[in-house]
């Protein structure tokens, strides 16, 4: 019976064996089917998204994943698996597998959150790329869309602007400038600069876009107690010349204690910035500008090009020594010039003018614009006499000659037809001839006698030299009997050297600083007075080339519900196309 039990239970045992064997066999082919699948479909995750969500095979040298997995014979038992309730509602597996029950749990919990969410991320910004890469930019070239961006009006294209840093720097560049400023894709926009609120110069700028008829408001801290200057337009630049301050930097308007400058800033509105440019010689408050495009072979440029060449080249006069240049050459101290000498300065000379006639030949047909500056008052409130020129390109101001000395105080002037007019308060009117350098009297037949406390303003539109002054007419009923004071617009008739009658205004002339500012056939116009304890504002405007229709009152009483009657003194007005 022992022999008997001894064998079977060999017989046992190597059963046993063979069982243990085939079952070390199936687990080892399950997990070499499971690895397939893991890789199956992780490949086909990579070809719908291009990132894996995976866990990373953790492999050790017999196979299976290491990681939090239970290592026993009972490894494909599903209770054996990490899982719980709260995990469910995820939205992910945390096995390798898709079937729960042969999953083994690769990660802890906390490193599961954190691949999930740096997978979502990643997804996410896979998609905004693609979203992205199908935006105007990428679909449109630059040229395109700056042939878009030049045809949007002023309020659009700064809008537009604020899109991305590619659109900013495209609508930034000079070429964009000059292309919208040529195709004729600009409108004008009138600036009021000067108000006073309250006593206090603010330094606010109202603006009106004359196409939308819609007021915009602009903070200039650099204009806060500055008042009595002067503005002009340069392309698209507005230069605010001179004016006076407060002493005390307290931001009033007091003509007893202030001070006078001379200094010049420039607002751009397209860059919406302010820089300062070169001061003027003389401190000035209230001066009379005017613009001009001039040739640059001109008075002023060669007037500049002959004081660099004095400063460069110093002619020596006729028995002078060349001693003092080289010590050492002391015998030409008795030694007279030969020939050869003055043959040789005189070659120099000729070629150094025909230098100058290539230069000015190959330069006619350039044109620049300058600003000139007459009269106002000095920093003791005299009138001054003296006038400028400023070059917007060298940065450089230039003295020219002084007025006439029996002119009188000016009070307003315009470039008309190369030729800076200027009307003094004595009712003479004179010309600057920026293309020779000198005062030309005008001795043109007076107009009607006019109010003596409104001072004429000139204006040119389109080659036409206009004024707009106030004058006694005749009543309705009342012949012969001049007590009504209408404000007329004249024209200067070059041939016969008289004043004509163009048009009249309708509004009683309740401003005697009325200011008016002319863009190419259109004269705008704004008046601030105070009536019966209210200031009131009107904006008007008239075309030049169709006379019959009058003018037309497009703004009323926008910005004197918190303004000062001085107002009316201080205002300035500028028109730019923008």
């Amino acid at each position: 019976m022992s022999s008997k039990t001894l064998i079977l239970e060999e017989n046992i045992d190597s059963h046993f064996g063979s069982v243990s064997l085939s079952k070390r066999l199936v687990r080892s082919m399950s997990q070499k089917f499971k690895r397939k699948e893991i890789n199956c479909e992780d490949s086909h995750e990579k070809e719908t998204t291009n990132i894996s969500s995976r866990c990373v095979p953790l492999y050790s040298r017999a196979g299976g994943c290491k990681v939090g997995a239970d290592m026993g014979e009972d490894a494909g038992d599903p209770t054996s698996s990490r899982s719980d309730a709260s995990d469910e509602g995820k939205g992910y597996t945390y096995g390798c597998g898709k079937d729960i029950g042969a999953t083994i749990d690769c990660f802890p919990y906390s490193m599961r959150d954190k691949l999930f969410k740096r997978h979502t991320r990643k997804t996410l910004t896979y998609k905004g790329c693609s979203v992205e890469s199908n935006t105007i930019n990428a679909r449109f070239p630059d040229d395109i869309l700056e042939m878009c961006l030049v045809r949007l009006p002023l309020s659009s294209l700064m809008n537009a602007r604020l899109v991305c840093r590619k659109w900013r720097s495209l609508t930034s560049t000079p070429r964009f400038m000059r292309v919208r400023r040529e195709g004729l894709f600009q409108s004008p926009w009138l600036f009021l600069l000067g108000i006073v609120k309250d006593g206090y110069c603010s330094g606010e700028m109202h603006v009106l876009d004359i196409s939308l008829e819609k007021w915009h408001s602009i903070d200039s801290p650099i204009l806060k107690g500055r008042f009595m200057f002067s503005v002009a337009c340069i392309q698209e630049e507005i230069y605010v010349v001179g004016g006076c301050s407060s002493l005390y930097n307290t931001f009033r308007v007091d003509r007893n204690s202030c001070k006078t400058h001379k200094g010049v800033v420039v607002f751009s509105p397209l860059m919406k910035s302010w820089r300062k440019a070169a001061s003027m010689k003389y401190a000035r408050s209230s001066p009379i500008l005017g613009v001009a495009e001039v040739n640059q072979d001109s008075f002023v440029f060669r007037n500049h090009r002959n004081q660099a060449e004095r400063r460069l080249y110093r002619a020596r006069v006729g028995g002078a020594s060349d001693v003092y240049e080289d010590p050492h050459r002391l015998s030409l101290r008795c030694q007279p010039r030969d020939s050869f000498d003055g043959n040789d300065v005189s070659s120099v000379t000729s070629a150094k003018l025909m230098k100058q006639k290539a230069e000015s030949s190959s330069i006619k047909d350039c044109k620049k614009c300058i600003m000139l500056v007459v009269g106002g008052l000095g920093s003791w409130d005299e009138p001054l006499d003296t006038g400028e020129i400023y070059d917007p390109v060298s940065n450089k101001w230039t003295e020219i000659q002084r007025l006439p000395l029996d002119f009188g105080r000016p009070c307003s002037g315009t470039v008309c037809r190369g030729v800076f007019y200027v009307y003094s308060e004595t009712d003479k009117l004179i010309g600057y001839d920026i293309e020779r350098g000198y005062w030309i009297r005008i001795q043109a037949t007076p107009s009607s006698p006019r109010v003596q406390e409104y001072y004429p303003k000139l204006v040119s539109s389109n080659g036409r030299l206009l004024m707009l002054c106030v004058l006694w007419c005749e009543g309705e009923g009342q012949i012969g009997r001049r007590n009504k004071a209408v404000r007329k617009l004249w024209e200067l008739d070059f041939t016969q050297l008289s004043w004509k009658e163009v048009s009249t205004h309708p509004d009683a002339p309740m401003d005697w600083n009325a200011s008016f500012v002319a863009d190419k056939q259109l004269i705008f116009g704004v008046e601030i007075f105070k009536i019966f304890g209210r200031v009131l504002d009107f904006v008007t405007i008239f075309n030049v080339s169709d006379a019959s229709r009058g003018w037309n009152h497009i703004w009323r009483n926008h910005v004197t519900n918190d303004l000062d009657a001085s107002s009316c003194i201080t205002k300035a007005l500028a028109v730019l196309h923008l």
